[in-house]
């Protein structure tokens, strides 16, 4: 593995700038910076927030959250990989640590929603084994969204 995968508190200041990487790749995706339905993640909401280092390096390369969402699922927030790091596999390993610390918590259904304009996201929850679901919770009759499930 090149990179290792550590726990951090929400307001992490890597973290907090690989969200804001993220918040700016899809601004300009979107053009415009309303494309996000619901309540954003915060520390008083998050469960979990992981965030991938490049061991020899110490750049942050990646990150993804959890928020609860009921006793037995959770809500993917937060996936993100750096530009110049897509292909690697890093997207996939905080995707399963994720998924093993659900199962750990308790939480067997992981949803998510990712947007009309990330193809790139769709095929990637696709090929990790997330099936298309109805829109759920505050994303409910937005146009921008799509949601996926996977039972753990």
């Amino acid at each position: 593995m090149q990179w290792t995968i550590e726990q951090r508190p929400w307001d992490d200041p890597t973290g907090a700038a690989l969200r804001r990487q993220q918040r700016e790749e899809l601004d300009a995706r979107y053009g415009t910076n309303d494309h996000e339905p619901g309540p954003p993640p915060s520390a008083t909401d998050t469960d979990l927030f992981l965030v991938a280092v490049d061991p020899t390096t110490g750049e942050a390369i990646a990150c993804g959250a959890l928020r609860r969402l009921d006793p037995t699922s959770a809500e993917i927030k937060r996936m993100y990989v750096v530009p110049e790091k897509r292909g690697t596999g890093v997207a996939t390993d905080i995707l399963r640590a994720l998924e093993t610390a659900a199962t750990k918590r308790g939480w067997h259904t992981l949803r998510l929603e990712t947007g009309t304009e990330q193809p790139d996201a769709q095929r990637f929850y696709r090929r990790e084994g997330y099936r298309e679901i109805p829109l759920f919770g505050n994303y409910v009759g937005s146009t921008l969204s799509v949601c996926f499930e996977r039972q753990l």
